[in-house]
């Protein structure tokens, strides 16, 4: 039995199938051997590994933002380079940490301002628990305007707890009790231009040193690539830089982020860093990522792994 794989994919959404599929067949044609991590393995993987009898050279994370059982083996792996022998080191994509810090609405809106990118105006309040009656007035909520956006900081996938048309302090006070300890964001409510019929709102996926735009519409979520020739005629150049100066805030491999183009030609990151990325195909859902822009993500992780394959530590004869 091989005891040793390239690639380890840790999945448990029926709905990442096809884009798991991928890229095992992917990775298959590269000559990368793969293992799949699901909930009826996970326990028994995560001693094998722990005992040195089982590796992975990179482990790929799809499960644990929402299954606690891999939670465990998440943080291992994570710990694994400074923790184990050099040839059983994992190189995790988006490890745990990192992921649990990009999530953060809150701080990424903080190190984001540090590193001027620009963001909607925002005002950052305390969770429910901590401060059932925040110091705040309709005068101060006046400076960011009605309706503006209510937002949970940590508890936001697919636009859960997410209020899009709030008017008051009252729609405040009320929606911050959903989530009691966590902390939320108000923010204005950011209106793109258009470019001929299409939103100038777009979500630009970073992957493995890749830079991959695509309009995305905020209420349709419909998708289109953004073609070489749409970056040339709208001037959206600037995309790529941004995402640029976001990776090196959130140090994700693999990540999105959605920007929005508005007045005076003002590119606004209007949602931070979306760390687990839905990659459901369009082929085969509506609102799914264009699988033009899903093969480039792939084939981006693929060249990742085969140089983590071929990469010499000093010290270490050869490959790990």
């Amino acid at each position: 039995m091989n005891k040793k794989f390239d690639l380890a994919i840790a999945w448990n959404w029926e709905y990442d199938r096809d884009f798991i599929e991928r890229i095992e067949y992917l990775a298959q044609q590269h000559n990368l051997s793969t293992y799949i991590i699901h909930p009826g393995n996970i326990h028994n993987v995560t001693d094998l590994v722990k005992g040195n009898k089982l590796f992975f050279r990179v482990f790929f994370d799809r499960a644990s933002d929402i299954d606690d059982d891999f939670e465990p083996f998440a943080k291992f792996s994570m710990q694994s380079e400074i923790n184990r022998h050099p040839y059983h080191r994992i190189t995790v994509i988006n490890p745990y940490d990192m992921m649990y810090r990009a999530a953060d609405k809150a701080t990424m809106h903080l190190e984001f301002l540090t590193h001027n990118i620009e963001v909607p105006y925002t005002i950052i309040i305390s969770p429910f628990r901590h401060e059932p009656a925040p110091q705040l007035t309709d005068e101060q909520l006046s400076v960011i305007g009605k309706p503006f956006i209510i937002k949970p900081a940590n508890t936001t996938g697919g636009g859960i707890g997410v209020v899009l048309d709030a008017q008051s302090l009252k729609d405040v006070l009320e929606a911050r009790q959903h989530y009691e300890d966590d902390k939320y964001l108000l923010q204005e409510l950011i209106k793109p231009v258009y470019h001929g019929e299409r939103k100038a709102w777009f979500r630009v996926f970073y992957a493995f040193g890749r830079v991959i735009p695509c309009w995305w519409d905020d209420i349709t979520h419909i998708y289109e690539p953004v073609t070489p020739g749409d970056e040339r005629e709208y001037n959206l150049h600037e995309l790529r830089s941004i995402v640029k100066k976001i990776y090196k805030v959130c140090r994700l491999h693999f990540f999105s982020t959605e920007i929005a183009t508005t007045k005076n030609h003002r590119f606004v990151v209007v949602d931070y860093v979306n760390e687990m990325c839905d990659m459901r195909f369009k082929s085969v859902t509506p609102d799914g990522v264009p699988d033009e822009s899903v093969d480039e993500i792939v084939h981006a992780m693929i060249d990742f792994v085969k140089k983590e394959k071929n990469r010499i530590l000093p010290g270490l004869p050869g490959r790990l």
